[in-house]
């Protein structure tokens, strides 16, 4: 079973009938070992390693829609790229928290999603560009709307604080997957990773409420 989880296709989740605002975020998952047992005989432990995992959620249905697996030291936004590419559906936006305030996300986007709008606060060391008097970058306007309203009324008015969204899919999966990747190796990790994340999504439908509009 481990061996043949080398080649298994799990199959991606099915296309939304509207465009994905799409939340992205990252955690760690550590690599299963020996743990206590190497512990209890031999009165010590190798140190453990971990891998990053980058997910996009969409944030009408909270379906993880797109997941990607890497070592621990690679940067979050790079992996908007790949993260992208995994979805078919148009995005209409892409939220994440500070570690994506990158003119390379908001390139990735734009090359893949012209009209899709990047929701990322800016670091609070963050300059306008060259430009902002003329020509502002979508960059821009975060930091004129900053400047102007404030971060809280800004988180409001863009629509940030529905990232909480995809912090509350990494709790579930903690909850419910486990806060470790159990294969040894990347093609069987990745495995592991498409598994989780159709197990997750079948859960939401099945627990998802039904509601009935009576006039």
């Amino acid at each position: 079973m481990s061996r043949r989880a080398e080649t298994l296709a799990v199959a991606g989740p099915p296309s939304s009938a509207e465009p994905v605002h799409l939340l992205v975020d990252s955690t760690g998952l550590k690599l299963s070992g020996a743990g206590e047992w190497l512990v209890e005989k031999h009165g010590t432990s190798r140190r453990r390693s971990w891998r990053k995992l980058h997910i996009g959620v969409d944030a009408d249905t909270g379906r993880i829609v797109a997941a990607a697996l890497t070592t621990n030291d690679v940067d979050d936004g790079s992996q908007v790229g790949p993260l992208l590419d995994q979805i078919d559906d148009p995005i209409a936006s892409l939220t994440g928290d500070g570690a994506y305030d990158q003119d390379g996300v908001y390139g990735e986007v734009a090359a893949r999603h012209p009209d899709a709008a990047v929701i990322v606060p800016p670091r609070s060391s963050g300059v306008p560009s060259e430009t902002a008097e003329n020509a502002p970058t979508p960059r821009d306007r975060h930091l004129q709307a900053i400047a102007e309203h404030g971060r809280m009324g800004w988180q409001k008015a863009s629509g940030y604080n529905w990232r909480a969204l995809v912090e509350a899919d990494i709790g579930r999966w903690k909850r419910v997957i486990g806060h470790a990747l159990r294969s040894q190796t990347n093609e069987r990790q990745a495995a592991e990773v498409a598994i989780a994340v159709d197990v997750l999504n079948r859960m939401l439908e099945l627990g998802r409420p039904s509601y009935v509009r009576i006039v």
